[in-house]
C-alpha cells in the first residue's frame, strides 16, 4: 500500500522532509545557544566589572579597537579638553540628568570623546563644571560607540547647539574638525563634583530584546520543524486513504453522489403553495367529464 512513496512526487516530498528538519533543529538549536550565551554573560557581569575596575589602566592604543573582551577595560590617555558636548535624558540610578562630554585633544592621535560625568536635571538649566585646563591624564573605563539601540541614545534629532543625542564617532564627525576615536571612556571619578557614570554592558550581551528575540526565535524554528512533521503524516493518511478507497471501488466523488437524493425532497418544499402542481389523476379527471355531460 506504500509503494506510492517511491513515486518521483512522493520522493520530492521526502528529500524535502529530510532537508526541512534537520535545517529547523540546527537554527533552533544555534538561536538557543545565543540566548544561552548572553545569560551567561549576564550572570557574569557583576564579576567582569568589578574585576575591570580593580585591574591596572593600560594605554588606549592596546584596548582599540573595542571588542566584547575589552569593552569595560580600564583605559589611559592623555592630552588636552577641547569641545564640551551635552548628552540630555541619560538616567543614574532611576533619577534624570545628563553626561558632560569633551573632547580629549592627543598629540598623536584622533580625539578621544570622555564623559567626565553625570548632573541631575536638565541641561541648560544646571551650572556644568569647566573642563580642567593643561595637559590631563585621563583615566576610565573603555566604551564602544553608541548604537540606535543603546539604553538612552536618541535618534529623533531637534536636539539644541551643544548637545547630544548618542555618543559616537557617527554623531559628532560632523560637528567637530577633528579625526576622532570609534570609542568613549567614562571617568573612574568625575571632576567638579560631578557623578561618575558606570561603564555600560558590551553592546549585543546580557538579557536585553535581542536575546528575547533568540529565544522566539528559537521556539519558532522548533514549531516549525514539528508543522514539517505534521504536514507530511497528514498527506501520507490522505493518499492512504485515497488510495484504500479506491481498492474498494469506491469513487472520489461518492459523497456528493449520496448527497443528491435529499436535493429533490428539499426543492420541492422550498417551492410552497406557488410551486408546481402533480397533476390530477386520469380517473377524476374522466368521472368529472361524465358528470357534466347533459342528459
Amino acid at each position: 500500500m506504500y509503494r506510492f512513496l517511491l513515486t518521483p512526487r512522493w520522493w520530492g516530498i521526502n528529500i524535502f522532509v529530510v532537508l526541512a528538519i534537520p535545517f529547523c533543529v540546527f537554527m533552533g538549536s544555534w538561536q538557543l545557544g545565543r540566548f544561552e550565551d548572553r545569560v551567561e554573560d549576564h550572570r557574569a557581569a557583576p564579576g567582569q566589572s568589578a574585576a575591570a575596575r580593580a585591574s591596572e589602566a593600560r594605554p588606549l592604543a592596546e584596548l582599540l579597537p573595542v571588542t566584547k573582551d575589552t569593552s569595560g577595560k580600564r583605559a589611559e590617555a592623555t592630552g588636552r579638553y577641547a569641545e564640551q558636548f551635552l548628552v540630555p535624558e541619560r538616567k543614574l540610578d532611576g533619577e534624570r540628568g545628563f553626561y558632560v562630554l569633551n573632547l580629549l585633544r592627543t598629540d598623536d592621535g584622533p580625539a578621544l570623546p570622555v564623559v567626565r560625568g553625570w548632573l541631575p536635571g536638565e541641561p541648560g538649566r544646571t551650572e556644568v563644571p569647566a573642563a580642567p585646563d593643561g595637559e590631563v591624564t585621563v583615566t576610565g573605563a573603555l566604551q564602544a560607540s553608541e548604537s540606535p539601540g543603546s539604553d538612552g541614545a536618541r535618534t529623533a534629532g531637534g536636539l539644541p547647539a551643544g548637545q547630544l543625542g548618542m555618543i559616537s564617532a557617527a554623531t559628532l564627525v560632523n560637528l567637530v574638525p577633528h579625526d576622532l576615536h570609534n570609542a568613549w571612556v567614562t571617568l573612574d571619578r568625575a571632576d567638579g563634583g560631578m557623578t561618575p557614570v558606570p561603564a555600560a554592558a558590551p553592546q549585543n550581551t546580557g538579557l536585553d530584546l535581542k536575546a528575547f528575540q533568540n529565544l522566539g526565535y528559537t521556539g519558532e524554528w522548533f514549531v516549525f520543524a514539528g508543522f514539517v512533521v505534521f504536514m507530511w503524516f497528514r498527506l501520507l493518511r490522505r493518499e492512504t486513504e485515497a488510495l484504500r478507497d479506491a481498492a474498494l471501488g469506491i469513487p472520489e466523488d461518492s459523497a456528493a453522489t449520496a448527497t443528491a437524493p435529499a436535493v429533490a425532497p428539499a426543492a420541492a418544499v422550498a417551492a410552497g403553495p406557488g410551486g408546481p402542481r402533480h397533476p390530477e389523476p386520469a380517473s377524476r379527471t374522466a368521472d368529472q367529464d361524465a358528470g357534466s355531460a347533459p342528459v
